[in-house]
């Protein structure tokens, strides 16, 4: 593949999921939004609250999908199309496995979760309620990526982004029926969030119905011992949003001792508008995936230099028009979630918005290297980065800077975690190109 082709491609599968993983995280920023507007701030602390148990649910269907979709490219590309429809199979019987176990959970253990998350007495019959309920539809939301990451990767990128920005422009309108006219709250919210998912899904059975489909389902026994090969190339995926959970839970624990639930209501308004920053990396890193699968696949060196660069150069742009927009517009912003015009709130979300955001140039650099080490084999490599920048490098710094500066301490933890991991990335990305070149 030449460089100009090359240069098309790689647009052409970034742009359309990040469109698409845009369309996803706006499954919480609409419900950030409506209840805001529909139960005020201990509304949006609840939700806030809640919101890392997603995280982790959504990280496990990145996982599998991310994972099981890079070795049906592999696959595809060694001509071996037994292997394609095993990854394909395995994935699926992975995801509703999965969902089965969180669907479980939310109807059995929302309660204790909810404690374990931080709800106080005022959050928790929120915090309560939207978990059991979101947690009901887990296997849509894991089949829905699995579906997804496969459609994407067996060439059709603009039907995948289609199905999730769909999905999400009806979790927007649901949001709204469910919370304001028909006065649902928190449980329309969840109920709307849902539903999403299930309709993507309706909507990619086009796809399946492809007698040309590069995968199909097969009939055979659960294979266990292929999952761990699966997963992995999924695997900084999952740590990649289950970081944005650890982040959520810590800063949330950290945010209500310093300051209440008010305080946690302005991390609430950042943490959904970073979730939505961090949706878009993750889009551009996972719409790379399969160009890099591939030419990793095929033992393309010059492709898989010119893609990482693509995607760094892509990544940093996108981080600074980021920073420009929020520091630009933070007021308006806060007064969008602050249906109340609590000054208070405002205090601590306008500055805390202004340096959270300093942290997406290197978070930009850290997530679409882990991806691209991961899809490229260096496996290893990839959950290392991720480890560090979603769990290993967050507790001590979150808590040393709240210590010593309190609320914008805890504002610059980001920022700083994701240094100290750019740090270590850039180490790796030498070490890998060095390799390559002798």
């Amino acid at each position: 593949m030449n460089q100009t082709a090359n240069l098309r491609t790689f647009s052409r599968y970034a742009s359309l999921n990040m469109l698409g993983m845009i369309g996803i995280s706006c499954y919480i920023l609409a419900d950030t939004f409506f209840v805001s507007r529909g139960t005020g701030a201990t509304g949006l602390s609840a939700l806030n609250i809640a919101i890392p148990a997603y995280n982790l649910l959504n990280g496990l269907g990145l996982m599998t999908g991310v994972g099981g979709a890079t070795q049906f490219s592999i696959c595809r590309a060694q001509k071996d199309s037994q292997g394609a429809d095993r990854a394909f199979t395995n994935a699926v019987f992975l995801g509703l496995g999965i969902g089965a176990l969180f669907l479980l959970f939310g109807v059995f253990g929302a309660a204790p979760l909810s404690y374990l998350l931080g709800a106080d007495a005022e959050t928790f019959p929120l915090t309560s309620v939207y978990l059991r309920t979101l947690l009901s539809f887990s296997p849509f939301f894991v089949i829905n990526n699995v579906l997804l990451a496969f459609v994407r990767n067996d060439g059709d990128p603009g039907r995948a982004m289609r199905d999730m920005v769909i999905g999400s422009l009806s979790n927007i309108v649901f949001d709204y029926l469910f919370i304001f006219p028909l006065g649902m709250g928190m449980f329309g919210a969840a109920l709307a969030t849902g539903v999403s998912p299930i309709i993507s899904i309706l909507l990619q059975i086009g796809h399946l119905r492809k007698a040309s489909r590069g995968f199909h389902l097969l009939r055979i026994r659960p294979q266990i011992h292929a999952l761990p090969p699966l997963c992995a190339p999924g695997l900084s995926s999952l740590i990649g949003e289950a970081s944005s959970g650890v982040v959520l839970l810590l800063f949330n624990l950290t945010m209500l001792r310093l300051t209440g639930n008010t305080g946690v209501a302005a991390y609430s308004i950042i943490a959904n508008l970073a979730l939505v920053a961090i949706a878009i990396f993750q889009g551009l890193s996972t719409g790379m995936q399969p160009l890099v699968s591939h030419s990793s696949g095929a033992g393309d060196r010059a492709a898989l230099r010119r893609l990482f660069r693509y995607g760094v150069v892509t990544a940093l742009s996108i981080a600074t028009l980021l920073y420009v927009l929020v520091c630009t517009f933070a007021e308006p912003i806060s007064a969008a979630f602050n249906s109340a015009g609590d000054p208070v709130l405002t205090g601590y979300a306008v500055p805390g918005l202004r340096i959270y955001f300093l942290g997406f140039w290197c978070a930009g650099l850290n997530i679409v290297s882990a991806a691209f080490f991961s899809a490229s084999g260096h496996t290893a490599t990839g959950f290392a980065i991720s480890l560090v920048r979603g769990v290993a490098a967050i507790p001590p710094i979150l808590f040393a800077l709240a210590a010593l500066f309190g609320v914008t301490g805890v504002w610059a933890a980001f920022p700083a975690v994701e240094a100290i991991t750019a740090i270590l990335t850039l180490v790796c990305i030498r070490h890998a190109f060095a390799t390559d070149r002798r």
